[in-house]
């Protein structure tokens, strides 16, 4: 028996592949949305200390390799410091 794959397939495949793959949902990724995480337990947005404070936070829980890993060092303060900055 031959099975035989279009190009529409093989299209589908690579999509659905490159959508679910572990680099696409590395939090690294999404380092815009700890501005969004920055809420207090009622659901309002934080301000001042607090606010900076649950940004780094995020950032630094964010601070992954591609491969999954924690970064550290030098990586790591790069990730966190640019991920500060987009999320003022």
């Amino acid at each position: 028996m031959t099975r035989t794959i279009t190009i529409a397939t093989l299209v589908c495949f690579v999509s659905a592949t490159a959508f679910v793959s572990p680099i696409s949902l590395n939090p690294a990724v999404a380092q815009g949305s700890c501005k969004n995480e920055a809420m207090s337990k009622d659901g309002k947005p934080l301000a001042g200390a607090a606010k900076n404070s649950a940004i780094k936070k995020c950032c630094e829980t964010a601070a992954v390799s591609k491969e999954g890993k924690a970064l550290a060092g030098a990586a790591k303060n790069a990730s966190v410091k640019k991920c500060i900055a987009e999320s003022s």
